[in-house]
């Protein structure tokens, strides 16, 4: 690949992983290449490459003779992103908590002060401010296994993390119906406890944490089609 296709298809990778996440593109909506073109001004090569890795990485589906399409939410599908999650953060969670320094657990603080600091700002009603909420979140739980010492392992949780984000983005609405959750106080719970390097309290929590995530958007996720039809 040239270095300007291999540049395009980043490019490309990175606005049609965004719109997905974000629902710009409907679940199982077809990708039609003709259609990404004009709304990115990317050729079909690089856009092909992009999908192809979206595809590797479960957030669309390649169809034989039909294409690309994005891939379909479902509860099956949530529950077995999160039980993934669980089964594979745990681990990393445990291979940091073995391994890291003081710097790992400076990131911990350090991420977790400023996911506090914008729960305590952010407006349900403000798309910026929820973005930026999320991306408060994302940086504490990849402080969190980020001296697991395994890159493989943490881009599965990226993966992983990437499939989770599409229910949560997708159902506002239906989760502003749901019982408020203490996010501050679980998330600080984790942290005490990595930092203390209680590796059962920790994983336990993180466990804890992501089953109670599952529940929540799964009755989001139910909510938002019962509303639908």
């Amino acid at each position: 690949m040239t270095n300007d296709l291999k540049t395009l298809s980043g490019r490309a990778y990175s606005l049609l992983r965004r719109d997905i996440i974000d629902g710009s593109f409907a679940p199982a909506q077809p990708l039609r290449l003709a259609q990404l073109q004009a709304r990115y001004d990317i050729g079909f090569s690089p856009l092909r490459e992009a999908l192809t890795r979206l595809s590797a990485e479960g957030l669309v589906i390649a169809e034989s003779m039909r294409g690309f399409r994005v891939a379909p939410l479902s509860l099956d599908d949530l529950r077995d992103t999160m039980e993934t999650r669980i089964f594979v953060e745990t681990q990393a969670l445990r291979r940091s908590i073995e391994r890291g320094g003081d710097d790992w657990e400076s990131r911990i603080v350090s991420t977790l002060h400023a996911l506090g600091r914008q729960l305590a700002r952010s407006d349900a009603n403000d798309p910026d401010s929820l973005q930026a909420l999320e991306a408060r979140h994302r940086d504490f739980h990849f402080a969190l296994i980020s001296a697991s010492g395994s890159r493989r392992l943490e881009q599965i949780v990226e993966n992983l993390y990437l499939g989770s984000e599409r229910y949560r983005t997708l159902q506002p609405g239906a989760r502003a119906a749901l019982p408020k959750r203490d996010l501050a106080a679980e998330h600080g719970a984790i942290a005490d406890a990595a930092v203390a390097r209680d590796v059962e309290e920790a994983t336990r929590l993180l466990s804890a944490h992501y089953s109670l995530t599952a529940d929540y958007l799964a009755a989001a996720h139910a909510a938002r089609l019962d509303a639908a039809v």
